[in-house]
């Protein structure tokens, strides 16, 4: 009796460790390096591409709320990020090249896990968990499509560029992070003068072009820059550019955080973009200390590819169509780094149970990862990608939300443990 995981990204990897874990013989699938995607750069496991922050830890904030019940629930994935971590002021910020380090030596080290480096065009006919990502390959897509009936949903996603530290015109910045956390972030300042024309150059910068067949669907909570700046003068410094949380009165910021220990590399936040490269050179080069900005990545875009999830998955992950077939990551119309984290633990808990003779089980609604389930499995006629939020529980204040999710989290866990 094996099982097979296809994709090794965050719910990939997360879901063959949750399967090893059970005692269950693993396959594991990763195309790269053999066949690379528009986004990656590493053959590593689990490699960040978007952002290097899995958020805030507070368990009052959302994703700090759904950090804490995957970690009660043996997340291997969020263990291997707080070995990584770089600070980031309440953020759970990694440095990428040592987390996908970790997460490739955990697979390759457990001796229940057998890690494949090829490409899979066809959804296999054993138990399985699919979690190809956003950016599954088109043989495979083309075979999932086939399996549920319908061309697949999509969106636009984009990534922020990062700088190298030692290009920084520190005399232009200071350091801290908002409401005095710690000194991880580095703070570019901007006046009024200087906000406005950099809004302006942004609405004006060009962008690439998408193919005649594509529209520009973006996930509200991953707006490219130049699109945020096209909705007001002052929706920036509403947004990514506040200048809240700092003692002195400026008029907007740019945050850079860190990418590794050593603060060799800064990532913008927030400013993920589809402008063309020269465009991000000379329009992001007007941010105050940036003016002799050394690139080491740009901001990119690529098409992110999603299931219709009310349609075609069970709360339990399962496929409707093919219930050995468990769906996992962005796949499913999750959104975020510890969403996918989450999805891919449930999907290789449910996966090992059904191999077990259990049944696949459902995590409270009551709880964040029970309430991201339901929300993606509940019919919606328009429905969109979705990230942690406390939208999603049940009423009250959200104290009580908290207070009530760790009690449901604990309950299931203890049910959980019966495996």
């Amino acid at each position: 009796m094996k099982a097979i995981v296809i994709g090794g990204g965050l719910a990939g990897s997360e879901a063959a460790l949750q399967i090893a874990r059970f005692g269950i013989p693993v396959i594991l699938y990763e195309m790269r390096p053999v066949r690379m995607t528009p986004a990656h750069q590493t053959d590593l496991l689990a490699e960040l591409v978007c952002s290097n922050s899995f958020k805030s830890v507070e368990i009052k904030n959302s994703h700090g709320l759904l950090k804490w019940e995957l970690k009660l629930l043996g997340s291997y994935l969020l263990a291997g990020a707080e070995k990584a971590k770089v600070p980031a002021g309440k953020a759970l910020a990694v440095d990428r090249r040592r987390f996908g380090e970790l997460v490739t030596k955990m697979i390759a080290e457990n001796p229940l896990i057998e890690l494949r480096r090829e490409e899979v065009t066809r959804i296999p006919i054993e138990p399985a968990v699919l979690a190809t990502g956003p950016l599954t390959s088109d043989l495979l897509a083309a075979d999932l499509k086939g399996l549920v009936g319908e061309d697949g949903l999509y969106f636009y996603d984009a990534i922020a560029p990062i700088v190298a530290g030692d290009s920084i015109d520190k005399s232009k910045t200071f350091r801290g992070s908002r409401y005095g956390i710690d000194e991880s972030y580095i703070n570019c300042p901007m006046d009024e003068l200087s906000y406005l024309r950099f809004v302006e150059e942004l609405r004006k910068g060009a962008v690439y072009p998408l193919h005649h067949f594509e529209s520009p669907r973006y996930f509200e909570g991953c707006l490219p820059i130049e699109e945020l700046a096209r909705r007001g003068k002052d929706t920036l410094r509403f947004g990514p550019l506040k200048p809240v949380g700092f003692d002195g009165n400026y008029y907007a910021i740019v945050q850079l955080r860190p990418e590794d220990r050593e603060g060799r590399m800064y990532s913008l936040v927030g400013f993920q973009t589809r402008l063309l490269i020269p465009e991000q050179r000379r329009i992001f080069r007007l941010i105050p200390g940036l003016e002799h900005a050394r690139f080491l990545r740009y901001g990119a875009v690529h098409r992110n590819s999603y299931l219709n999830s009310p349609k075609h998955i069970l709360p339990t992950l399962q496929l409707k169509e093919k219930p050995d077939l468990f769906i996992a990551g962005q796949l499913t119309g999750t959104e975020g780094y510890v969403e996918a984290i989450g999805t891919g633990l449930l999907a290789g808990i449910n996966l090992a149970r059904l191999l077990k003779g259990r049944q696949p089980l459902v995590p409270p609604e009551e709880t964040m990862l029970g309430g991201l389930i339901r929300y993606i499995t509940t019919p919606n006629k328009d429905f969109q990608p979705m990230n942690a939020n406390f939208g999603l529980l049940p009423g009250g204040r959200r104290r009580e939300k908290v207070k009530r999710a760790i009690k449901w989290m604990e309950f299931w866990q203890e049910e959980l443990s019966s495996l």
